[in-house]
């Protein structure tokens, strides 16, 4: 019954998404990475979108977002990552613990991360909404409820990647709305900027296992 609420959010999360594509404010850019935010949004913390092309196969991203073990290698401020569960190569519940700048407590958050591809086109979605339970709540850390991280990954010939991410938070307790923003407008660039070096990894190369 849980994870049917928290599907249902994620649903609700991505329409809002979508309905919202003609009110992305350009941020910042830098190494072809460009950051945009919903500034017409309602709610306190501002919805973000990653656009940029990637010099590697869709497949060979979505290696990097299922090896949860290594999210600290390129995860901005990311502290320690585990899988909770493993239902397939492409559907994995992992738990997360963020650091946070102070006077914030950190923030953890569960997410059940799955990957689809359009037999056609052969554009992977990879969705990671936030589910509840499974870990319980840890002392002097705040729990996140509420989140939506969506890829949406378009190959461009034979070895590049147009990627477009969206990510969607509604931290609970401590930390004021604009420190989280602040936060969250330097952090997708950051990772995305070390996403490019890790995707290069010997172990992503010749990735074909997920998807052709």
């Amino acid at each position: 019954m849980k994870l049917k609420i928290s599907l249902l959010l994620a649903l609700i999360f991505i329409t809002k998404l979508a309905i919202a594509q003609d009110e992305w404010e350009f941020k910042t850019q830098s190494e072809g990475i460009k950051v945009y935010s919903n500034a017409k949004s309602t709610l306190k913390v501002k919805p973000i979108k990653v656009e940029c092309i990637f010099n590697a196969t869709p497949a060979q991203i979505t290696a990097v977002l299922f090896d949860i073990k290594n999210y600290t290698d390129w995860v901005y401020k990311n502290k320690l990552t585990s899988v909770v569960k493993q239902v397939s190569p492409t559907d994995l519940f992992y738990y997360a613990e963020i650091n946070m700048p102070w006077p914030a407590q950190n923030r953890d958050f569960i997410a059940h991360i799955t990957a689809t591809q359009n037999p056609d086109t052969k554009v992977i979605t990879v969705d990671a909404p936030s589910v509840s339970g499974m870990v319980p709540v840890k002392e002097r850390i705040s729990r996140i409820k509420k989140s939506i991280g969506k890829w949406v990954m378009t190959p461009v010939g034979n070895s590049q990647t147009n990627i477009t991410y969206y990510l969607q938070i509604e931290p609970d307790g401590g930390a004021p709305a604009w420190l989280i923003n602040m936060f969250l407008s330097d952090g997708p660039m950051q990772s995305f900027k070390k996403l490019k070096l890790q995707v290069q990894k010997p172990a992503y190369r010749n990735v074909q296992q997920l998807f052709k």
